[in-house]
This record gives C-alpha cells, sequence and structure tokens, in this order.
C-alpha cells in the first residue's frame, strides 16, 4: 500500500502500535516508600505537604491490613499512585509511561520495533487504528482507518484502558495476534488474525515526479529523520528540481528539536514556533539556518492525521508564505510533552510543559491548520488507486513554478 491509501483516518495523537511521540524529555525523579520506610517518606516529603499525605498513607495501611490477597505488590500500588495523580491531571497528552511503554516509546523514535505495524489513536473508548504501516502485518490483514479493537485474543476490551489494549497488541516476531474489529458500516465485530513482525519505517523517502517535481514524504520527526531528510534533499536537489511537495500526512508528530531541524532545510531565517509557557513566558526557536531548499516553490500536503512537530513545519512554511498547504484541516495539536525518567527504572512521567505557536503567533491547538486548498480524500478514492490531494498538490505547484 503506498501513501495514498492511508489518508482516510479518524484522528492520531500519538502512538504507533508501540509509541507516544512529541519532545524529548528531561530527568526527574519521584520515589513512593514501602509502608515499613514511613520515616524515611516523611523525611522526604516537604513539611508543608505532610497533612496533604496523610489519607493517601491511611490508604495504603488500609489495603496492606485488610486486603483478602496479601501480599500486595508495592511496585505495582506506586505506579498505580503515579498513574492516579497525572490521569487526575485531566489532560490527554500528561500521563505515566510505565517501564514497558516507555521502553517503547523511545524504540519506536529509533525507527524499529515489533508489532503488527499500524498508527493508532489511544484518546477514545478503544484502541483505533489511525492507518496502516506500508508493508506491515495490519496492512496485509486488511486493517483499515477507523477501526475499533475491541476484542484481543478473544478478550473484551470494553473498559480497558486503549493504552493497556495497545500493549497486549504489541509481541515478539513471529508471534500471533487474534483482533476483533468494529468496523462502521459492518452489524458485527470482524475477526483478523496477525503474524507479529519486526516493523522498519524510514522517517523521509523521497522520489521524482513529473516535470521535475521533488516529492518528499516525512512521516515522523525521530532519531534518524534529519540524517534521513538531508539524504532526502541531496537526492533530489541532483535531479534538479523545480519545486517540492513535502507530504507530512498522517504524520503524528516526534521531537520539536527535529521539527525545527526540519523547518531549517526551506526556511532561511526567522523563528520557527514560539513556546508559551504557563507562567506566561514565551521562547522563540529560531532556524538553524544553511538550509538547502529555502528558494524552492514548495506545496505541502496535511489531512487529520498530521500533528505536533508536523503542524510545526507546516505551520512555519505558511506563515512565511514559503509553501502552499493541500489537503484538509490538520490535527491539533499545538502543545509540547517532556519524557521525564523516573528513578529506579519506573518509567516516566511525560507531561505538557507548554503550548506552541507559529511563527505568526497562531494557537493551533484543538484548532489545526487551515489548508490553502481544501481537498478531500475518500474511501473511494483510496479503492480506486487515486489521489486527489497530491493531484492537486501537484496541480499547485506548478503554478507556483509558472510564476
Amino acid at each position: 500500500m503506498n501513501k495514498t491509501t492511508k489518508i482516510l483516518l479518524s484522528l492520531f495523537i500519538g502512538l504507533i502500535l508501540s509509541a507516544g511521540m512529541f519532545s524529548a524529555g528531561l530527568l526527574a525523579g519521584i520515589y513512593l516508600p514501602s509502608l515499613s520506610n514511613r520515616a524515611s517518606a516523611n523525611a522526604t516529603t516537604p513539611k508543608d505537604q505532610h497533612a496533604l499525605f496523610v489519607p493517601f498513607w491511611e490508604a495504603w495501611d488500609i489495603v496492606h491490613n485488610q486486603y483478602v490477597d496479601q501480599p500486595l505488590d508495592d511496585v505495582a500500588l506506586m505506579r498505580g499512585a503515579i498513574r492516579g495523580m497525572m490521569d487526575a491531571i485531566g489532560d490527554k497528552q500528561t500521563y505515566y509511561m510505565d517501564p514497558v511503554v516507555y521502553e517503547d516509546a523511545t524504540t519506536q523514535l529509533e525507527g524499529e520495533y515489533e508489532g503488527i505495524g499500524a498508527y493508532v489513536d489511544t484518546s477514545g473508548d478503544y484502541l483505533t487504528i489511525v492507518s496502516p504501516i506500508e508493508g506491515s502485518p495490519a496492512e496485509a490483514a486488511g486493517l483499515k482507518p477507523g477501526d475499533q479493537i475491541v476484542a484481543i485474543d478473544g478478550v473484551d476490551m470494553t473498559g480497558v484502558s486503549p493504552e493497556q489494549a495497545r500493549q497486549k497488541v504489541l509481541g515478539p516476531a513471529g508471534s500471533t495476534v487474534t483482533l476483533s474489529i468494529a468496523r462502521k458500516g459492518q452489524e458485527e465485530p470482524l475477526e483478523f488474525v496477525l503474524t507479529r513482525a519486526k516493523i522498519v519505517v524510514p522517517s523521509v523517502t523521497s522520489k521524482t515526479l513529473e516535470n521535475h517535481i521533488a516529492y518528499i514524504d516525512i512521516n515522523q520527526f525521530g532519531d534518524k529523520t534529519t540524517s534521513e531528510l538531508m539524504a532526502a534533499i541531496d537526492q533530489t536537489l541532483s535531479q534538479n528540481p523545480k519545486g517540492v511537495i513535502i507530504d507530512l500526512r498522517n504524520d503524528g508528530g516526534g521531537y520539536l528539536q527535529t521539527a525545527i531541524e526540519a523547518a531549517s532545510q526551506f526556511i532561511e531565517k526567522g523563528i520557527v514556533l514560539y513556546e508559551q509557557y504557563g507562567d506566561g513566558t514565551r521562547v522563540p526557536h529560531y532556524a538553524l539556518g544553511e538550509g538547502r531548499m529555502t528558494n524552492l516553490p514548495i506545496v505541502v500536503l496535511v489531512n487529520e492525521g498530521s500533528a505536533s512537530a508536523s503542524e510545526v513545519l507546516a505551520g512555519a512554511l505558511q506563515d512565511y508564505g514559503r509553501a502552499k498547504l493541500v489537503g484538509v484541516i490538520s490535527y491539533g495539536k499545538g502543545s509540547v510533552q517532556q519524557w521525564m525518567p523516573l528513578s529506579d527504572d519506573n518509567g516516566a512521567a511525560r507531561v505538557t510543559v507548554a503550548k506552541w505557536l507559529t511563527p505568526h503567533e497562531r494557537t493551533i491547538d484543538g484548532i489545526g491548520l487551515t489548508p490553502d486548498y481544501v481537498v478531500e480524500f475518500t474511501e473511494a478514492d483510496a479503492a480506486n488507486n487515486r489521489d486527489p490531494q497530491l493531484d492537486k498538490a501537484i496541480e499547485v505547484l506548478l503554478g507556483l513554478i509558472g510564476k
């Protein structure tokens, strides 16, 4: 399946059946002691919070003294307490990443993992397919955007958090998993048996289209994206292109710094974005200079799956008049998260630390970027191997080249 069959989707904020995305983390730590270390807990808890934590320790004592099945797993209780604290904030982008989630999240941004190969959404009631990855078991099995995973290996996922469901779908290459899928238009769930595989996902691919048009597809902003983008630019420049199409459809984001590095290849100078913190502080991030494609005409493709770092790039190019946007309104994730590792390999706290604004100080959180040319991509288009969005991008770019 090529890019054109991956366009129609519900939404994406995050996860690629292995990974949450968005800005990299800072070190921090937290420690909840066992019952026998209560004195140590009081010693490390700020004095002005001793009274606040009395109910917590009362509950700790109650379950350790009264719960029917003993002994309890203190580590699981500690991690559950962290998870509950993060969930109580009420921000779906702020949550506890247990050690398994944290490991596979960082692995995914390295460009490979083991699983079924699908971009997923974990914000609803069920784990939902955003789009299969090209060449993956998910694509081969026929999973489609919008498919909801309602059971895994015969176990009902109703009431199970989508993140927990995502972890159940992950597994070693060669193993199998059975998914029951609720699909729009189907009265009964569909059943798929998939064999997991090692998924290697280049974050950047490129080719040359007719009329000397360079096409660069960026599907995430991970560890290797900058080097892969530079290689793609070198390859396309060797073909003497007259214009460039940057395809950010279904790109759910990644590292903020990588987005800045990517934007710097197309913007000669100026602010790429602002980070705005809770105290009102606004920090500008500038293009790094020495861009390789700062003069060629550009058209950027976006859709509902274009989020976070991809919106940083698209928003900057649109604000500076460096590119026209074609497609449909992007996802609208205008916030920055940091992954803050916790001590003793207990995972990480993923915390929203700032909002971000485009160079013209537009906020896109919950709003998205509106394309200059709105073009839908339908199920009929996918079924007939058509890509009206790419066709329009070529038309617009030829018009820019001809000016």
